[in-house]
């Protein structure tokens, strides 16, 4: 596992851009997805299992398809159209049928895929992606503010201007200090 613990808390489809920190990919093997998908594991409906290299595979070009899709947004670019077409790839790979069933007072409607299971997992991340992208809220995307960081976040707060106060807001805090105390002692 790297020792670099993947950054959730995000909507799922950040969550999964946030997989490619400086210098690394937290999704390089299909242990890596085992283990992001553990900890996404209450906003996944469908467990999958052990992941194979094709599930990998899959789900990496939706996270590459959802990035190319944030980054023109950042900068406001009109998105690229592969990236757009292979979302909905993604999405028609494995289509959502929401079927009909009695649990005991009425009825219930549950979304159910067909295709490969690594299939409905890319499907399920590019809805994620879909719904995210079309939300009101993605206006207030915003790129970590370290220097050293890629992490995009959607900030509760308009003064947030780190990924995580752990990580970044901690390493920012204590380089100011640093500062101020090497100014005061010159």
């Amino acid at each position: 596992m790297s020792e670099l613990e993947p950054l959730i808390g995000e909507p799922l489809a950040l969550d999964l851009v946030n997989t490619r920190p400086v210098d690394a990919d937290l999704l390089a093997t299909p242990e890596q997805l085992a283990h992001w998908l553990g900890l996404q594991a209450e906003r996944l409906t469908e467990p999958l299992g052990q992941p194979a290299r094709a599930d990998l595979a899959a789900v990496r070009e939706v996270r590459d398809h959802t990035a190319a899709v944030l980054d023109a947004l950042l900068h406001d670019r009109r998105p690229p159209a592969a990236a757009l077409r292979g979302l909905a790839d993604a999405q028609s790979a494995a289509p959502a049928i929401r079927r009909l069933r009695w649990d005991g007072t009425a009825l219930a409607a549950t979304p159910q895929r067909s295709g490969t299971p690594g299939a409905r997992l890319a499907a399920t991340l590019a809805d994620a992606a879909v719904d995210l992208l079309t939300d009101p809220a993605i206006a207030r995307l915003k790129r970590c503010a370290a220097d050293d960081c890629v992490m995009l976040f959607l900030p509760a707060h308009p003064r947030r201007q780190w990924c995580s106060p752990e990580r970044c807001g901690n390493r920012a805090r204590v380089a100011r200090y640093y500062q101020r105390h090497k100014a005061t002692t010159n």
